[in-house]
């Protein structure tokens, strides 16, 4: 990043200290948020243990279609972030606004695309409770209560994500020094960058495990 593109807070003696603090303290938040999803990776993994023909059943039951332009779509968000962490950097704040924008619209697509497919998946009676499908085999249901945990949780993410960009894209209206800085859109980033990556950990496991053989 640009040390021009920081102004220096009082509590720090140099451009570089400051900015080694917010990167450490950007990665400490990341590692947080692992926190919220840890206990449900545990859970996803005892059920493939204990129970993997269940499991290969239920990841039939997904949209694979679906799934795979979801993956497309934050691959690609991601590589617009970071062209507009470039674009912020580089003090180009009007192309980093815009790219920004973009960013946020693909985080909405995939919204709009996962509630199609959960709507069919209520559908199909494939929502862990009362109403779930009968004949189910053991652990099916424990698969799609997991499923819908991990991906609910991770669209809030997105959603926590879609917000920051839009709030970033409005401030890079006004001309420098406003917020946001070059620095301000890379952390941004990083965060977009970790909530996509936990969706290509997610995609394996919810849409292929029950493909893998054919």
């Amino acid at each position: 990043m640009s040390p021009m593109n920081t102004r220096i807070a009082e509590q720090f003696s140099s451009r570089e200290q400051q900015a080694f603090a917010g990167t450490f303290g950007m990665w400490v938040f990341i590692a947080s948020e692992l926190l919220f999803f840890a206990p449900l990776l545990f859970g996803y993994f005892y059920l493939r243990t204990h129970y993997p023909a269940a499991c290969a059943v239920a990841s039939r039951h997904t949209d694979f279609l679906l799934g795979t332009a979801n993956t497309a779509v934050l691959l690609s968000s991601s590589f617009l972030m970071a062209l507009a962490a470039q674009a912020a950097e580089a003090r180009r704040r009007s192309r980093a606004r815009w790219l920004l924008v973009a960013v946020a619209a693909l985080g909405v697509a995939f919204l709009v695309i996962k509630g199609v497919e959960y709507h069919a998946e209520f559908q199909e009676q494939l929502f862990p409770g009362a109403g779930f499908r009968s004949q189910a085999p053991p652990g099916m249901e424990l698969f799609f209560l997991l499923y819908f945990a991990l991906t609910g949780l991770h669209a809030l993410h997105l959603t926590v994500g879609i917000l920051v960009c839009l709030a970033m894209a409005a401030g890079l209206r006004h001309p420098e020094p406003q917020w946001p800085s070059g620095e301000a859109v890379e952390f941004a980033g990083l965060y977009w960058h970790f909530v996509d990556l936990v969706w290509i950990f997610l995609y394996p496991l919810v849409y292929l495990v029950g493909r893998a053989g054919g």
